[in-house]
């Protein structure tokens, strides 16, 4: 027993020292995340304001953090107020200002006549892995570059939640949601809807992660998958590969998750970012619940606007244009 604890002893004092010498570094964020932010800053894609203020550095514990925080209580010129003041990086603003804008906000004056004026949130930023415990990869929510949206609040009070309304709201409730969801999978990397897993049955999970790239443009994860009259057909674009037709580790939300020190799975291959009719990944047994037919037709959605944002296979450059890597 004396000389296992000696020897314990021992290692943890080598450990000690060789931190101390440097040979144990702190895991650093993948450098596409900060080129992001810059991007997205010299490009004006947000403006700061008395609802979107710029905050310092957050940095760590681990990678997690941001270079270029925002604290956000409101989105559209404080027209679409959140319910709590939530920590968020440039890039996913600029998707929530464009989401809010482009597809809720019309879908809510086609389905009720009335704007959004309040959108519910269950969380943004939290250093934390993807489910909160187990995983050894870093959630998006660790970056700043995710969000859960849980209920959506109109101007003559009436509300939607996503727990109840996804499956138990009326016809107009439920065409809201999935259109709100279809729209959000055009403009986010990742959203995952009630019937995508177990712990997303009460809020959207959307994100900007990068999943690769395809013929097709960014690859998206979407899930359930939307009725296909609601997604604008993918045009093909180069010679690259098809989305494959698997299930990624994708990022569970849970919202208030302490902070945990582990380290980060190998990044995957990252992808331009470029806003364009791209593949979602689709799997027959996560269709979407069937529900009555509605007296409106689907709201078409906005195509998608060129739009270009600084990951891991491109470099900024001083006039915040993006150039390919060599």
């Amino acid at each position: 027993m004396a000389r296992r604890l000696l020897s314990l002893t021992l290692a943890t004092g080598l450990a000690l020292l060789l931190a101390g010498c440097g040979l144990f570094k702190r895991e650093e964020r993948a450098a596409w995340r900060g080129q992001a932010e810059k991007a997205c800053l010299a490009q004006k894609q947000v403006t700061p304001s008395a609802y979107i203020q710029p905050a310092k550095a957050i940095d760590g514990p681990g990678p997690c953090g941001l270079d270029y925080p925002f604290k956000v209580t409101a989105l559209s010129e404080g027209a679409v107020a959140f319910n709590s003041t939530q920590t968020l990086g440039c890039p996913l603003t600029a998707a929530l200002e464009e989401w809010v804008r482009d597809v809720v906000q019309p879908i809510a004056l086609a389905r009720f006549g009335q704007p959004v004026t309040q959108v519910d949130t269950m969380g943004a930023y939290a250093c934390r892995p993807i489910d909160g415990h187990r995983s050894s990869r870093f959630s998006e929510h660790a970056f700043g570059n995710a969000v859960d949206i849980s209920l959506f609040r109109f101007a003559d009070g009436r509300s939607i939640s996503i727990a109840k309304g996804w499956t138990r709201g009326d016809a107009q409730e439920k065409a809201f949601l999935r259109e709100a969801q279809a729209g959000a999978c055009n403009i986010f990397t990742t959203v995952l809807a009630p019937g995508s897993d177990a712990n997303h049955n009460d809020h959207l999970h959307l994100d900007l992660a990068m999943h690769g790239q395809t013929s097709t443009g960014p690859r998206r994860i979407c899930k359930p998958l939307p009725s296909p009259q609601l997604l604008p057909a993918p045009q093909r674009r180069d010679n690259l590969p098809d989305a494959p037709d698997i299930d990624d580790e994708i990022d569970v939300a849970q919202a208030g998750s302490a902070s945990h020190s582990m380290s980060l799975a190998a990044a995957l291959p990252p992808a331009p970012m470029a806003r364009t009719q791209a593949p979602l990944v689709r799997n027959a047994s996560l269709a979407p619940a069937p529900f009555a037919p509605i007296p409106l037709p689907p709201i078409p959605l906005p195509p998608p606007r060129p739009f270009t944002r600084a990951d891991g296979a491109y470099a900024l450059d001083t006039t915040a244009t993006l150039r390919p890597k060599r």
